[in-house]
């Protein structure tokens, strides 16, 4: 199978249903940056991507057939739409994006970054955000070619 003959993942709205699969790679996703999810920060995410009232939005990439696990949660976007101050209109910040190992290399990413774009596009548009830890190069090859990276710092303060 060549590249442009790649199965292609379905990206869809989480669902109730998604709870066990996508807690999973949560924990996964906490690891991977050496941060222990506890059952309380599962939960409580949850519960956002299970309100709408808490603005945090939620997709999951769905394996298609001749992939592992066809028909299985192999990744996962968070997302929130949020005032950008610089241009007084709506801008989009990506929280976490997160492909299972066995998944990885198959274009999982992008294509959920191209959904979320693709929603902020219908919702008025904006400009679509994300960061990433500086040492994670595989991401940053991927995102050096579908954005701009940007000269902002990050800072941070326990309060």
């Amino acid at each position: 199978m060549t590249n442009s003959e790649k199965p292609s993942y379905t990206v869809r709205d989480i669902q109730h249903d998604d709870f066990d699969q996508w807690k999973a790679h949560f924990v996964k996703y906490g690891v991977f940056y050496d941060t222990e999810f506890t059952d309380e920060i599962v939960q409580g995410v949850w519960e956002w991507l299970m309100d709408d009232s808490a603005q945090l939005n939620a997709v999951v990439a769905v394996a298609p057939e001749g992939r592992p696990t066809p028909g299985a949660v192999a990744a996962f976007g968070l997302y929130r739409r949020l005032p950008d101050t610089f241009t007084a209109s709506w801008g989009w910040f990506m929280d976490d994006l997160y492909v299972d190992p066995e998944h990885r290399g198959a274009g999982v990413a992008g294509t959920i970054i191209d959904d979320i774009a693709a929603r902020a596009a219908e919702d008025g548009g904006g400009k679509l955000r994300w960061i990433t830890n500086k040492e994670n190069d595989s991401a940053k090859a991927l995102y050096d070619k579908v954005a701009d990276r940007t000269s902002w710092i990050l800072y941070e303060k326990n309060v």
